[in-house]
């Protein structure tokens, strides 16, 4: 039986450190069922940068890095197929050449 993976809004992040503060980090993540590391890494990403640092990996994504990510995979993509095809003409030629050396014997 799998479990699915619980996310968290920044607010309620935000509540489970304040909650932390006050009452106690062991006794506040037994109540959440949250691990050690996990309570870590919110309360560094809050200290670093405030309430905004604790939005999810998925709003935090920048879409102009997501624009050139995908304009590398399309270039990557055309570099690739004319890569294949110079291989393929190299060796078209290749046995081209071979066989008009064969025809001039």
């Amino acid at each position: 039986m799998s479990r699915t993976r619980r996310s968290f809004s920044a607010s309620e992040k935000l509540a489970i450190i304040n909650e932390a503060d006050q009452y106690g980090v062991t006794q506040t993540l037994r109540k959440h069922n949250l691990s050690h590391s996990v309570f870590s890494r919110w309360k560094e990403s809050f200290n670093a940068g405030g309430a905004t640092n604790l939005q999810s990996y998925a709003k935090q994504r920048n879409p102009e890095l997501d624009a050139a990510m995908e304009e590398i995979r399309l270039l990557k993509n055309i570099v690739a197929k004319q890569s294949i095809e110079l291989e393929f003409k190299t060796e078209l030629l290749k046995k081209s050449q071979s066989l008009e050396q064969r025809r001039s014997k």
